[in-house]
């Protein structure tokens, strides 16, 4: 059904095109029996699948990644269609309208997207709100980042703010310093700032009765020194995981004419070009990290990836871009698979 719309679709905006899908879906649970028809048609349900992360039990290990659902109002749509766990966000302190647009552009000759979004979204305060009024049981993991006005000093503020508004509404937290579209903000990823932003986050986590999973998402981009400080980092003040990747800011390989890619401009790049270079940051994180739980995520597009992706060593995996080219149904067909793996 979805690669009967595609087409349809790809005529829109990507930013239209992603409220005319969610649109329809949340329409279609709307109608009498649509919600039970709904997951017929794409959950796929097995014990073999469920996964115990991080002190979180996961009913399978596909998730949603961050971007997807910014600001908490697709929880229950969402968790009809197969996932196990969806994530939030990237959620800032104060809502923030993002960079201008266009801002999210295809690369339909290579199955990815560039986007520059800038973490727009409505605020914490709206995000828990809808947190609040979910009907879901579903795993949440909540992405917290700075606002762009706020300089790179003053971030730890803003992390600290999020974590605690959001802290009794989400099952995970994951700390986004990897975003290349927020100016400033991967500096953070340099060993002595980002040791600072999450011991304080690490001490304030250990002050409540049920801490909660921390994660960190890093950047594809990173070299081998910077991978060392983070498995570094990851070790000392005792991480419960990492998400690799974030989108790539590298433009090389790709079948899309030069002339568009420069035309579209600055903007991280996700889908099937950032499969293998997120592969390899992944496989080498877990050599040096064999028992931190990481979740994979960058150009899963089939059950093939998927499972490339945890015999690398994820214990989950996330999918963004492969859902806006594939659809809904590659979250069944990629649990399928998994499941005659166990």
């Amino acid at each position: 059904m979805y690669q009967i719309l595609k087409p349809i679709l790809f005529l829109f905006a990507p930013e239209k095109a992603h409220k005319i899908t969610t649109g329809l879906l949340h329409a279609a649970l709307s109608l009498p029996f649509g919600k039970k028809i709904i997951r017929g048609m794409f959950n796929f349900e097995d014990s073999r699948l469920e996964r115990e992360v991080f002190g979180l039990k996961f009913k399978n290990p596909m998730g949603l990644a961050a971007g997807f659902d910014k600001n908490a109002e697709l929880i229950d749509d969402f968790s009809n269609i197969g996932f196990g766990f969806i994530e939030i966000g990237t959620i800032t302190p104060k809502g923030q309208p993002g960079n201008p647009k266009p801002r999210l552009f295809r690369l339909p000759e290579d199955q990815a997207l560039i986007n520059r979004m800038g973490f727009n979204n409505d605020g914490v305060d709206e995000a828990v709100k809808r947190l609040k009024a979910r009907k879901s049981d579903i795993i949440i993991g909540g992405n917290i980042g700075k606002n762009k006005v706020t300089p790179n000093e003053e971030a730890l503020t803003d992390y600290l703010i999020c974590f605690e508004k959001l802290f009794e509404y989400v099952d995970y937290f994951v700390v986004n310093v990897s975003s290349p579209n927020t100016p400033g903000l991967r500096e953070l990823q340099e060993k002595e700032p980002l040791m600072k932003l999450l011991k304080a986050l690490q001490d304030e986590n250990k002050k409540k009765d049920k801490p909660k999973p921390i994660l960190l998402k890093i950047a594809p981009d990173l070299t081998e020194s910077q991978l060392d400080d983070i498995i570094s980092i990851t070790e000392d003040l005792s991480l419960d995981g990492l998400i690799v990747s974030n989108t790539t800011i590298e433009r090389s390989g790709l079948r899309t004419k030069k002339n568009k890619i420069e035309e579209i401009g600055a903007g991280g790049l996700s889908g099937k070009p950032v499969f293998m270079k997120s592969n390899e940051v992944l496989k080498y994180i877990k050599s040096q990290l064999p028992n931190v739980a990481i979740i994979a995520v960058g150009g899963v597009h089939s059950a093939h990836d998927a499972k490339a992706k945890i015999e690398a060593g994820a214990s989950l995996v996330q999918v963004y871009t492969g859902l806006v080219y594939e659809g809904p149904g590659l979250i069944k067909k990629i649990n399928r698979e998994l499941a005659k793996l166990a």
